[in-house]
């Protein structure tokens, strides 16, 4: 990293910049124009900075911003963010396009960290997450009776938000230790249930430390979630061979899936929830399933989940380039080929047949390509009068193969 980069992001707190370093206080006053939100502004001392130095609030919305840093490129520029700026802050978009040489930055306590010294929490036992912009559903994975979360909220709104979720998924008595406008120490939070937080208020930026209790004993962490975690209507790969599909995709982190006739996204759901970085593109072509994956995503909090509706062979080209594919019903000629045209080494592509047409499809492309293949027979135990009798399933016959070099 060079000396001299032109833009310096200093990380500061609620009372002001006296907590930052030295080296940070010098670029303050050295910097010709400043940007940073109101509230920081606000404790912005007249001591800190040139008095010919020009001062920006930091436009709503906040993408705005980032392209105004531009046209300012290789001048000196401060930009005042909240505590440590790589730490769900705004560093990383601030230098995405920027190289090494181009910024410094200089870190303050993270509000994890004030909220941690706070409560007396570890911090590496608790799980955190940045909600300025993302849904409360995707808390959806780490809940469970006695689990510890740092959250960091946009505002009062977010933390109705979060109460009402609480409550819904039966974390009603959860202890929540709100935090206000946080300072670089002697923070005290205001300690309410979930319950409570509909009426909640709190100035921005807000925090909050929850501690889960409640009736519900959270998601299962194995492959293969109860079919009554999705909405759908029968047009889901149902959980047993939803289990053995993912188990052949072997997701693995930073993968993408491609889901072609994805009916309820089910098992892109699944995919994404194995690992923050994973990445999946799920095709429909009927509008009804669309919507319903499209709630299956928002209920887990999948924003990351790309929804297609069409016609897989119009926009396969377009489509980024998947590690592993799933087709879990229409499979053909044309589709098989066009995919495995498509296919890199070592991409899995696994294949859901019912039908005895399907099978045979299968079988065929067995032969071509290899992989493996297993018959799926399941039966459910059903009444018979007074006694009981196995019910056969439709069997699956299940291919997998992978790409060889």
């Amino acid at each position: 990293m060079s000396d001299t980069p032109w833009l310096s992001i200093i990380g500061i707190h609620e009372d002001g910049i006296a907590p930052v370093s030295a080296q940070a206080k010098q670029r303050l006053a050295e910097a010709e124009i400043i940007l940073a939100p109101p509230r920081h502004l606000s404790h912005l001392h007249s001591n800190y900075h040139h008095p010919d130095a020009q001062i920006i609030s930091w436009p709503v919305p906040y993408q705005e911003g980032v392209e105004m840093l531009q046209q300012f490129r290789g001048r000196k520029v401060a930009v005042l963010a909240s505590g440590d700026p790589f730490h769900f802050g705004a560093a990383t978009s601030l230098t995405a396009s920027l190289s090494d040489s181009e910024w410094c930055c200089f870190p303050a306590l993270s509000c994890f960290s004030l909220m941690a010294t706070a409560l007396g929490w570890p911090q590496e036992k608790t799980l955190q997450f940045g909600l300025h912009a993302r849904p409360v559903e995707m808390l959806q994975a780490a809940l469970h009776p006695s689990a510890r979360l740092f959250i960091l909220l946009r505002d009062a709104d977010g933390l109705r938000d979060l109460g009402v979720f609480l409550c819904e998924q039966g974390y009603h008595h959860s202890i929540c230790h709100i935090f206000s406008e946080m300072k670089s120490e002697m923070n005290t939070p205001t300690t309410l249930s979930a319950w409570q937080l509909e009426t909640a208020s709190a100035q921005a930026p807000v925090c909050c430390a929850v501690e889960l209790a409640g009736s519900s004993s959270g998601l299962p962490l194995s492959s293969g979630k109860p079919d009554e975690c999705f909405a759908h209507h029968g047009q889901i790969t149902k959980q047993p061979v939803r289990a053995i599909s993912l188990a052949s995709l072997a997701p693995r982190p930073g993968e993408h899936l491609l889901d072609i006739g994805a009916g309820s996204g089910s098992v892109s759901v699944e995919w994404m929830l194995t690992h923050p970085t994973m990445r999946a593109t799920a095709i429909e072509m009927n509008p009804e399933r669309i919507n319903l994956i499209t709630e299956n995503a928002a209920r887990f909090g999948c924003t990351a989940l790309k929804i297609i509706h069409g016609d897989i062979h119009q926009m396969l080209e377009e489509i980024p380039p998947a590690d592993a594919i799933f087709i879990g019903g229409g499979a053909s000629d044309r589709l098989i080929e066009a995919v495995w045209a498509q296919m890199k080494p070592h991409n899995r592509l696994v294949i859901n047949a019912v039908t005895a047409e399907s099978e045979a499809l299968i079988l065929r492309y067995y032969q071509r390509y290899g992989g493996n293949v297993i018959k799926i027979d399941l039966s459910d135990l059903t009444a018979l009068g007074s006694k009981h009798g196995w019910k056969a399933r439709y069997p699956i016959t299940h291919w997998c193969v992978h790409k060889p070099e």
